[in-house]
């Protein structure tokens, strides 16, 4: 059982990291709907501790990055920036495009790392940090169409189907319309979402398996562009690219070195990748329209 403290906590600290220029403690007290004192007892105890601290201006509270510490300093000793970059960096080079990697943690994916493949001309490159929204990207369709559809509903319903303000678009609001669309997912063998998260731009996402077989799927690998360049023609040639990578980062994935488990050197898990990850690519599924584009 969780303590009502520790939880008013951690909802402070998660509404806080959705405003960056702070929030007054008459909002901060509507939004947690906590009483005056208690708010104010609770940010001091954070400012106290340096994970918050108070403009002296307009007296708005806002996180101190501290927080953000904790989270790269977990990050780095987890080995997956290390451990995939590389992978991240090859697979920019072959497509020019924006590749990022969202990482699984319960019932979430977020953002933790990206290499941008466009040298020049238009480039989309969104912050890394954020939580995957789940039922409007490609990255969250291709992770939760891994799942059976009860529990991928399961974990759509727990946070409704609103998009954050700076999303382009909604198109998908109701359950029907997300089993509809993780249908086409399976059948298509990747995620799409087409001006979903932005005006203009384009992405497909491709799951990394778990190493182990022991749950979910671990994370997702996604390749974004401008509609311009990512056209149907493109989506064509560099899939099998975009899904190679995805089991090349099963083979090498750093929960792997947490557990003790020897990591194969890059060199040995290309060479794998291509002469055995082949095979699992080619019984995908493919979508001769690829993705109605």
């Amino acid at each position: 059982m969780s303590s009502p403290l520790v939880d008013r906590v951690l909802d402070c600290l998660e509404l806080l990291s959705g405003q960056p220029r702070g929030m007054p403690l008459s909002e901060i007290c509507r939004a947690l709907k906590m009483p005056k004192g208690a708010a104010h007892r609770l940010l001091s105890a954070l400012v106290q501790r340096q994970f918050a601290e108070q403009d002296e201006t307009n007296e708005w509270y806002r996180l101190t990055l501290k927080t953000a510490t904790i989270g790269l300093r977990f990050l780095s000793e987890t080995g997956t920036t290390e451990i995939c970059q590389p992978v991240l960096d090859r697979l920019a080079r072959q497509t020019g495009e924006l590749v990022r990697l969202a990482v699984a943690d319960g019932d979430s994916l977020t953002w933790v790392a990206k290499a941008q493949g466009a040298l020049s001309g238009l480039r989309y490159d969104p912050d890394m940090g954020h939580p995957v929204v789940l039922h409007a990207t490609a990255a969250g369709r291709a992770w939760l169409a891994t799942m059976d559809n009860a529990e991928a509903t399961r974990i759509v319903l727990a946070r409704g189907f609103a998009i954050p303000p700076r999303f382009n678009r909604r198109l998908i609001d109701n359950e029907a319309a997300l089993r509809r669309e993780l249908k086409a997912t399976r059948e298509r063998g990747y995620g799409l979402a087409i001006e979903e998260g932005e005006a203009g731009t384009i992405a497909i996402a491709c799951a990394i398996h778990d190493p182990k077989k022991s749950g979910r799927d671990v994370g997702v690998v996604t390749v974004a562009g401008p509609t311009p360049r990512l056209t149907q023609i493109k989506i064509a040639e560099i899939i099998g690219d975009v899904r190679a990578a995805a089991v090349e980062l099963s083979m090498i994935w750093p929960t792997r070195r947490l557990a003790g488990a020897p990591v194969l050197p890059l060199g040995a898990v290309a060479g794998a990748t291509l002469k055995n990850g082949a095979q699992d690519i080619m019984k995908r599924p493919r979508n001769r329209n690829h993705g109605r584009l």
